[in-house]
Protein backbone atom coordinates (compact mmCIF):
# COMPACT_ATOMS: atom_id res chain seq x y z
CA UNK A 1 0.00 0.00 0.00
CA UNK A 2 1.61 3.47 -1.01
CA UNK A 3 0.60 7.39 -1.20
CA UNK A 4 2.64 9.25 -3.81
CA UNK A 5 2.89 12.97 -2.58
CA UNK A 6 4.54 15.94 -5.26
CA UNK A 7 2.82 18.98 -3.62
CA UNK A 8 3.65 22.92 -4.02
CA UNK A 9 1.51 25.24 -1.79
CA UNK A 10 2.10 28.60 -0.85
CA UNK A 11 -0.39 29.84 1.64
CA UNK A 12 -0.52 32.91 4.06
CA UNK A 13 3.70 33.24 3.94
CA UNK A 14 4.06 29.73 4.43
CA UNK A 15 5.15 27.31 1.65
CA UNK A 16 5.19 23.63 1.27
CA UNK A 17 6.84 21.72 -0.97
CA UNK A 18 7.17 17.60 -0.50
CA UNK A 19 8.25 15.46 -2.93
CA UNK A 20 7.41 11.57 -0.84
CA UNK A 21 6.73 8.20 -1.44
CA UNK A 22 4.96 7.01 1.56
CA UNK A 23 5.11 3.03 2.05
CA UNK A 24 1.90 2.24 4.37
CA UNK A 25 0.89 0.19 6.56
CA UNK A 26 0.36 0.09 10.62
CA UNK A 27 0.62 3.59 11.58
CA UNK A 28 3.15 6.32 9.64
CA UNK A 29 3.72 9.85 12.09
CA UNK A 30 4.07 13.05 10.27
CA UNK A 31 6.75 14.28 12.74
CA UNK A 32 7.86 17.56 13.61
CA UNK A 33 7.58 21.15 15.40
CA UNK A 34 5.15 23.16 15.24
CA UNK A 35 4.89 25.51 11.88
CA UNK A 36 6.61 22.74 10.23
CA UNK A 37 4.01 21.88 7.76
CA UNK A 38 2.46 18.38 9.22
CA UNK A 39 -1.27 19.73 9.49
CA UNK A 40 -1.13 21.62 6.02
CA UNK A 41 0.01 18.30 4.48
CA UNK A 42 -2.34 16.38 5.98
CA UNK A 43 -4.65 18.80 4.68
CA UNK A 44 -3.57 17.95 0.90
CA UNK A 45 -3.56 14.39 1.29
CA UNK A 46 -7.56 15.16 2.43
CA UNK A 47 -8.37 17.50 -0.63
CA UNK A 48 -8.96 19.94 1.96
CA UNK A 49 -6.37 22.39 0.06
CA UNK A 50 -7.54 22.64 -3.26
CA UNK A 51 -5.23 25.33 -4.00
CA UNK A 52 -1.50 23.07 -4.11
CA UNK A 53 0.05 22.66 -6.83
CA UNK A 54 1.23 19.10 -7.95
CA UNK A 55 -0.05 15.38 -7.51
CA UNK A 56 -1.36 12.68 -4.85
CA UNK A 57 -2.26 9.29 -5.51
CA UNK A 58 -2.74 6.17 -3.34
CA UNK A 59 -2.31 3.05 -4.62
CA UNK A 60 -1.75 4.39 -7.85
CA UNK A 61 -5.04 6.13 -7.59
CA UNK A 62 -4.65 9.37 -9.00
CA UNK A 63 -6.49 11.80 -6.41
CA UNK A 64 -5.03 15.38 -7.69
CA UNK A 65 -2.59 16.36 -10.82
CA UNK A 66 -2.94 16.55 -14.45
CA UNK A 67 -6.47 18.52 -14.71
CA UNK A 68 -7.76 15.46 -12.03
CA UNK A 69 -9.20 16.52 -8.29
CA UNK A 70 -10.98 14.16 -6.54
CA UNK A 71 -13.01 15.38 -4.00
CA UNK A 72 -12.62 14.76 -0.35
CA UNK A 73 -15.74 12.40 0.36
CA UNK A 74 -14.66 10.88 -3.10
CA UNK A 75 -10.89 9.67 -1.52
CA UNK A 76 -12.33 6.99 1.08
CA UNK A 77 -10.32 8.90 3.67
CA UNK A 78 -11.66 9.26 7.61
CA UNK A 79 -10.00 12.51 9.21
CA UNK A 80 -9.44 12.39 12.97
CA UNK A 81 -9.35 16.62 14.28
CA UNK A 82 -7.91 17.48 17.66
CA UNK A 83 -11.48 18.33 18.59
CA UNK A 84 -13.78 15.77 18.40
CA UNK A 85 -16.49 17.36 16.58
CA UNK A 86 -19.23 15.18 17.99
CA UNK A 87 -22.83 16.22 17.28
CA UNK A 88 -23.96 17.52 20.93
CA UNK A 89 -27.60 17.18 20.11
CA UNK A 90 -27.20 13.19 20.13
CA UNK A 91 -25.82 10.78 22.38
CA UNK A 92 -22.78 8.34 21.98
CA UNK A 93 -24.67 5.97 20.26
CA UNK A 94 -26.60 8.61 17.87
CA UNK A 95 -23.07 9.97 16.68
CA UNK A 96 -21.98 6.42 15.58
CA UNK A 97 -25.26 5.34 14.34
CA UNK A 98 -25.27 8.80 12.38
CA UNK A 99 -22.00 7.58 10.42
CA UNK A 100 -22.62 4.06 10.21
CA UNK A 101 -25.80 4.49 8.32
CA UNK A 102 -24.39 6.91 6.49
CA UNK A 103 -21.48 4.56 5.19
CA UNK A 104 -23.86 1.62 5.42
CA UNK A 105 -21.15 -0.24 7.35
CA UNK A 106 -21.61 -3.50 9.53
CA UNK A 107 -19.01 -2.57 11.56
CA UNK A 108 -20.89 -1.06 14.60
CA UNK A 109 -20.31 -3.51 16.91
CA UNK A 110 -16.60 -4.34 15.95
CA UNK A 111 -15.75 -0.39 16.79
CA UNK A 112 -17.62 -0.43 20.42
CA UNK A 113 -15.72 -3.04 21.46
CA UNK A 114 -11.91 -2.26 19.56
CA UNK A 115 -12.62 1.03 21.34
CA UNK A 116 -14.31 -0.06 24.47
CA UNK A 117 -17.53 2.14 24.07
CA UNK A 118 -20.02 -0.16 25.25
CA UNK A 119 -20.46 2.02 28.75
CA UNK A 120 -20.36 5.31 26.89
CA UNK A 121 -23.56 4.81 24.35
CA UNK A 122 -26.01 6.19 26.35
CA UNK A 123 -24.07 9.23 27.44
CA UNK A 124 -24.77 12.48 26.37
CA UNK A 125 -21.66 13.97 24.49
CA UNK A 126 -21.72 17.07 27.15
CA UNK A 127 -21.16 14.70 29.55
CA UNK A 128 -17.88 12.80 28.43
CA UNK A 129 -14.30 13.89 29.39
CA UNK A 130 -12.02 14.67 26.28
CA UNK A 131 -10.69 10.88 26.03
CA UNK A 132 -13.83 9.89 26.14
CA UNK A 133 -14.78 12.85 23.25
CA UNK A 134 -11.90 11.44 21.21
CA UNK A 135 -12.72 8.02 21.38
CA UNK A 136 -16.01 8.44 20.09
CA UNK A 137 -14.79 10.84 17.45
CA UNK A 138 -12.55 7.57 16.19
CA UNK A 139 -15.12 5.59 16.02
CA UNK A 140 -17.66 7.58 14.18
CA UNK A 141 -14.75 8.37 11.54
CA UNK A 142 -14.41 4.29 11.51
CA UNK A 143 -17.81 3.93 11.16
CA UNK A 144 -17.71 6.29 8.05
CA UNK A 145 -15.67 3.16 6.58
CA UNK A 146 -12.39 4.75 5.46
CA UNK A 147 -9.60 3.42 2.93
CA UNK A 148 -7.08 5.55 4.94
CA UNK A 149 -6.95 7.10 8.07
CA UNK A 150 -5.52 10.98 9.10
CA UNK A 151 -5.44 11.52 12.32
CA UNK A 152 -4.25 15.40 13.27
CA UNK A 153 -2.64 15.26 16.65
CA UNK A 154 -5.90 14.00 18.54
CA UNK A 155 -4.03 13.72 21.59
CA UNK A 156 -2.99 17.84 21.56
CA UNK A 157 -5.88 18.90 24.01
CA UNK A 158 -5.38 16.12 26.07
CA UNK A 159 -3.44 15.64 29.49
CA UNK A 160 -0.59 13.16 30.43
CA UNK A 161 -2.69 10.92 32.07
CA UNK A 162 -5.93 10.96 29.32
CA UNK A 163 -2.96 10.79 26.32
CA UNK A 164 -1.72 7.45 28.18
CA UNK A 165 -5.13 6.23 28.33
CA UNK A 166 -6.21 6.77 24.75
CA UNK A 167 -2.82 5.53 22.94
CA UNK A 168 -3.21 1.96 23.19
CA UNK A 169 -6.70 2.27 21.48
CA UNK A 170 -4.80 4.01 18.83
CA UNK A 171 -2.50 1.73 18.53
CA UNK A 172 -4.43 -1.78 17.89
CA UNK A 173 -5.97 0.59 14.93
CA UNK A 174 -4.69 -1.18 11.72
CA UNK A 175 -4.56 -4.44 13.01
CA UNK A 176 -8.49 -4.12 13.73
CA UNK A 177 -9.30 -2.41 11.08
CA UNK A 178 -7.14 -3.44 8.23
CA UNK A 179 -6.49 0.38 7.66
CA UNK A 180 -3.57 2.42 7.65
CA UNK A 181 -2.86 5.07 9.35
CA UNK A 182 -1.16 8.65 9.01
CA UNK A 183 -0.83 10.10 12.46
CA UNK A 184 0.51 14.24 12.77
CA UNK A 185 2.32 14.79 15.85
CA UNK A 186 5.11 16.67 17.51
CA UNK A 187 5.59 14.45 20.31
CA UNK A 188 8.21 12.10 20.24
CA UNK A 189 6.86 10.13 22.63
CA UNK A 190 3.52 9.51 20.56
CA UNK A 191 5.99 8.04 17.99
CA UNK A 192 7.81 5.80 19.90
CA UNK A 193 4.32 4.32 21.47
CA UNK A 194 2.59 4.18 18.26
CA UNK A 195 4.51 4.55 14.64
CA UNK A 196 5.84 1.64 12.79
CA UNK A 197 7.19 4.53 10.69
CA UNK A 198 7.55 8.24 10.49
CA UNK A 199 8.01 11.21 8.02
CA UNK A 200 10.00 14.26 9.70
CA UNK A 201 8.97 17.67 8.77
CA UNK A 202 10.61 20.74 8.75
CA UNK A 203 10.00 24.39 7.43
CA UNK A 204 7.45 22.36 4.75
CA UNK A 205 9.75 20.00 3.84
CA UNK A 206 10.59 16.26 4.28
CA UNK A 207 14.02 16.36 6.32
CA UNK A 208 14.19 12.41 6.69
CA UNK A 209 11.90 9.19 6.82
CA UNK A 210 12.19 5.29 6.95
CA UNK A 211 11.56 3.21 10.11
CA UNK A 212 11.24 5.33 13.80
CA UNK A 213 14.30 3.24 15.28
CA UNK A 214 16.72 4.43 12.41
CA UNK A 215 15.15 7.95 11.71
CA UNK A 216 14.92 9.19 15.27
CA UNK A 217 18.75 7.86 15.43
CA UNK A 218 19.61 10.73 13.20
CA UNK A 219 21.42 13.47 14.14
CA UNK A 220 20.25 16.01 11.28
CA UNK A 221 16.85 16.34 12.76
CA UNK A 222 17.62 17.50 16.33
CA UNK A 223 15.80 20.50 14.60
CA UNK A 224 12.72 18.99 14.21
CA UNK A 225 12.56 16.47 17.54
CA UNK A 226 14.21 19.20 19.95
CA UNK A 227 17.39 18.47 21.72
CA UNK A 228 15.96 18.26 25.07
CA UNK A 229 13.70 15.07 24.09
CA UNK A 230 15.89 13.68 21.06
CA UNK A 231 17.28 10.15 21.50
CA UNK A 232 16.84 6.44 20.16
CA UNK A 233 14.48 3.64 20.10
CA UNK A 234 16.36 0.38 20.59
CA UNK A 235 14.68 -3.29 20.43
CA UNK A 236 14.63 -5.78 23.58
CA UNK A 237 13.56 -9.12 24.69
CA UNK A 238 12.19 -9.32 28.40
CA UNK A 239 14.47 -12.47 29.61
CA UNK A 240 13.72 -12.72 32.94
CA UNK A 241 11.79 -10.54 35.79
CA UNK A 242 14.34 -9.97 39.12
CA UNK A 243 11.66 -10.32 41.90
CA UNK A 244 13.90 -9.65 44.89
CA UNK A 245 15.09 -6.21 43.10
CA UNK A 246 11.85 -6.03 41.40
CA UNK A 247 13.20 -5.42 37.72
CA UNK A 248 13.23 -6.36 34.66
CA UNK A 249 16.08 -8.32 32.66
CA UNK A 250 16.46 -7.53 28.93
CA UNK A 251 19.08 -7.86 26.08
CA UNK A 252 19.41 -5.46 23.25
CA UNK A 253 22.07 -6.57 21.09
CA UNK A 254 23.26 -9.12 22.87
CA UNK A 255 23.59 -7.11 25.97
CA UNK A 256 22.37 -6.82 29.28
CA UNK A 257 19.73 -3.82 30.26
CA UNK A 258 17.40 -3.75 33.63
CA UNK A 259 14.40 -1.55 34.19
CA UNK A 260 11.90 -1.35 36.39
CA UNK A 261 10.45 -4.22 36.79
CA UNK A 262 6.85 -4.20 34.37
CA UNK A 263 4.12 -6.67 33.67
CA UNK A 264 5.49 -8.17 30.37
CA UNK A 265 5.91 -11.61 29.59
CA UNK A 266 9.52 -13.41 29.34
CA UNK A 267 10.36 -13.43 25.78
CA UNK A 268 8.17 -10.33 24.81
CA UNK A 269 9.69 -7.98 21.93
CA UNK A 270 9.61 -4.34 23.33
CA UNK A 271 10.55 -1.26 22.24
CA UNK A 272 12.93 0.82 24.05
CA UNK A 273 13.18 4.81 24.18
CA UNK A 274 16.32 6.06 25.63
CA UNK A 275 16.95 9.75 25.46
CA UNK A 276 20.08 11.42 24.63
CA UNK A 277 20.85 13.34 27.05
CA UNK A 278 20.28 10.30 29.48
CA UNK A 279 23.29 8.83 28.35
CA UNK A 280 26.95 9.36 29.41
CA UNK A 281 30.10 8.19 28.02
CA UNK A 282 33.21 6.73 29.74
CA UNK A 283 36.40 4.86 27.77
CA UNK A 284 36.45 2.01 30.46
CA UNK A 285 33.63 0.09 31.64
CA UNK A 286 33.04 1.28 34.97
CA UNK A 287 33.23 0.43 38.01
CA UNK A 288 31.62 1.41 41.94
CA UNK A 289 28.89 3.59 40.23
CA UNK A 290 24.86 3.23 41.08
CA UNK A 291 24.51 3.25 37.03
CA UNK A 292 23.68 -0.44 36.13
CA UNK A 293 23.19 -0.51 32.21
CA UNK A 294 26.24 0.26 30.34
CA UNK A 295 26.44 -0.73 26.77
CA UNK A 296 29.43 -1.41 24.60
CA UNK A 297 29.53 0.82 21.51
CA UNK A 298 31.18 2.49 18.50
CA UNK A 299 31.26 5.81 17.50
CA UNK A 300 29.47 6.16 14.46
CA UNK A 301 29.03 10.08 14.33
CA UNK A 302 30.19 12.96 16.29
CA UNK A 303 28.81 16.36 15.66
CA UNK A 304 30.20 19.02 17.76
CA UNK A 305 27.68 22.21 18.35
CA UNK A 306 29.87 25.50 18.59
CA UNK A 307 27.13 27.66 18.99
CA UNK A 308 26.22 25.45 22.43
CA UNK A 309 28.33 23.70 25.33
CA UNK A 310 27.52 20.72 23.87
CA UNK A 311 28.08 17.84 20.99
CA UNK A 312 25.62 14.62 19.68
CA UNK A 313 27.56 10.98 19.52
CA UNK A 314 25.90 8.24 17.64
CA UNK A 315 26.94 4.93 18.65
CA UNK A 316 26.80 1.26 17.01
CA UNK A 317 25.64 -0.82 19.34
CA UNK A 318 25.60 -4.47 17.79
CA UNK A 319 22.51 -5.79 16.16
CA UNK A 320 21.70 -3.15 13.36
CA UNK A 321 21.06 -1.01 16.73
CA UNK A 322 22.05 2.70 17.34
CA UNK A 323 22.36 4.70 20.26
CA UNK A 324 22.86 8.53 20.61
CA UNK A 325 24.30 10.44 23.44
CA UNK A 326 24.31 13.67 24.11
CA UNK A 327 27.51 14.94 26.23
CA UNK A 328 29.26 18.21 26.77
CA UNK A 329 32.09 19.57 24.24
CA UNK A 330 34.39 19.81 27.31
CA UNK A 331 34.00 16.03 27.47
CA UNK A 332 34.78 15.05 24.17
CA UNK A 333 37.86 17.25 24.46
CA UNK A 334 38.97 15.64 27.46
CA UNK A 335 38.43 12.26 26.40
CA UNK A 336 39.95 13.18 23.46
CA UNK A 337 37.19 10.74 21.64
CA UNK A 338 36.70 10.23 17.59
CA UNK A 339 34.69 8.39 15.60
CA UNK A 340 35.71 5.38 15.23
CA UNK A 341 36.38 5.01 19.35
CA UNK A 342 35.30 1.83 20.75
CA UNK A 343 33.24 3.34 24.43
CA UNK A 344 30.91 2.14 27.09
CA UNK A 345 27.51 4.26 27.00
CA UNK A 346 25.90 4.63 30.63
CA UNK A 347 22.27 4.57 30.62
CA UNK A 348 20.57 6.42 32.75
CA UNK A 349 17.20 6.46 32.31
CA UNK A 350 15.05 4.02 30.20
CA UNK A 351 11.08 4.50 29.15
CA UNK A 352 9.58 1.78 26.58
CA UNK A 353 6.53 1.15 24.69
CA UNK A 354 3.90 -1.30 26.26
CA UNK A 355 3.06 -2.84 22.79
CA UNK A 356 5.11 -6.16 22.31
CA UNK A 357 6.83 -5.60 18.57
CA UNK A 358 5.83 -8.71 15.88
CA UNK A 359 8.15 -11.03 15.39
CA UNK A 360 11.17 -10.06 12.86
Amino acid sequence: MGLSVDIKLALKGFSLEVAHAFELGGITALFGASGAGKSLLLRVIAGLEDGAEGQVSFNDEPWQGRGRFVETAKRGVGYVFQDSRLFTHLDVAGNLRFAAKRSGSKAFDTVVKTLDLQPLLSRQVTALSGGEKQRVAIGRTLLSEPRLLLMDEPLAALDHARKTRLLPYIARLPEAFGLPVIYVTHSVEEVTRLADRMVVLANGQVLAGGGVAETLARLDIAEASGKFEAGSVVRAVVIAQNERFRLTEMLVAGQALSMPASVVKIGAELRLRIRARDVAIALRRPEGLSIRNVLRGQILELEQEAETAFAELLLDIGGGQQLRARITRASVAELEIVVGDSVFALVKSVSFDRRALPKG
